[in-house]
């Protein structure tokens, strides 16, 4: 993540937090214009969107939050919440006794939405290493974060990068092959699983994975960028994250 990216998220987070959601919604809309990795702002998005009475668009903020972490509580009683507004009961009891199932988790077991919050501050610690350039404790931090919940592809996402600008190719190919197995719907890791084939020299399996991504989800602005730098007459040397 870079530094423009970082600031305006931790100000939107910080509005958020002040419950001053006009400027929260402009700071995070921006951030998900260039990224779309983070259930929390989309689990924020969902939370303004719904005191503005914007119920379909909290839907799909809860929905999208949850489809990045299926285990992220907190999205799914939001979500719950959501549906009964828009009276989809039957959907919302079933997300909410979904999400109690996995509050109450297993004996001497820690509670999911706890695991959650643990790993999103071992990432967090995983980005202020990454921010200074020590890729190898930023690696262990995101792997801590990963022990804990595998299935966060935000998280994994940010572990293949580092291994990728530590020069550990092989390393950050096989966490993005990890996140296509897990989440093939999760498009910034396809996007991310191409520029490091293309990186490799591999540029026909890079253009393939970008060209899924498009017949998939037309308009990825990514994608095409991507497609655009490459096919044009190879001008630019080497395509950057």
């Amino acid at each position: 993540m870079d530094e423009a990216l970082k600031h305006l998220l931790a100000v939107g987070r910080g509005h958020f937090e002040k419950r001053q959601y006009a400027e929260a919604q402009r700071c995070l809309s921006q951030v998900v214009d260039q990224n779309q990795s983070f259930p929390d702002v989309y689990n924020m998005l969902g939370i303004i969107y719904h005191d503005e009475g914007r119920f379909d668009h909290a839907e799909k903020a809860f929905e999208t939050a949850l489809r990045l972490n299926p285990a992220y509580t907190e999205a799914a009683l939001n979500l719950a919440v959501v549906y009964n507004d828009l009276g989809k009961y039957a959907e919302g009891k079933k997300v909410y006794q979904e999400a109690l199932s996995r509050q109450r988790g297993a004996p001497g077991r820690l509670d999911p939405f706890v695991k959650g919050k643990i790993a999103n501050m071992y990432a967090d610690i995983g980005d202020v290493f990454a921010s200074s350039g020590l890729w190898a404790q930023a690696s262990a931090e995101y792997r801590r974060a990963l022990e804990l919940c595998p299935q966060f592809a935000d998280i994994r996402l940010r572990l293949a990068s580092a291994y990728r600008d530590a020069g550990q190719l092989e390393r950050a190919m096989a966490e993005l092959e990890e996140i296509v197995r897990r989440n093939p719907g999760y498009f910034p890791g396809r996007i991310h699983y191409g520029i490091s084939l293309y990186s490799a020299g591999r540029r026909d399996d890079a253009v393939k994975v970008w060209e899924e991504v498009l017949a998939q989800d037309p308009g990825n602005k990514s994608a095409e960028m991507y497609l655009h730098l490459v096919r044009d007459g190879g001008k630019s040397e080497r395509v950057a994250p």
